[in-house]
């Protein structure tokens, strides 16, 4: 099983061709496990206010581009913050 930065990178190359298993797992590392989960939706809170959610969608086994995109933004963000913490 790929490891979490080999998904991130394979992200980053080909958002539409993300498997849905491998966004949840790095949504479980970043974010913790989901709060929710509905159906095919997963849902995950970060740490920071204004709309503090990362909502994933199940589609036949992969995760949607565009969610993908906004995790990886939030993993940036998540990133930046933590920086600058420190």
């Amino acid at each position: 099983m790929a490891g979490i930065e080999d998904i991130i990178v394979q992200m980053k190359n080909n958002p539409a061709d993300i498997r849905f298993a491998d966004l949840s797992k790095v949504c479980n590392y970043y974010f913790g496990k989901a709060r929710q989960k509905k159906g095919s939706h997963q849902t995950y809170k970060t740490p920071w206010k204004g709309d503090p959610r990362i909502n994933i969608q199940n589609h036949k086994g992969k995760a949607k581009a565009y969610q993908v995109k906004q995790v990886l933004l939030a993993i940036e963000k998540l990133e930046v913050e933590y920086a600058a913490e420190e």
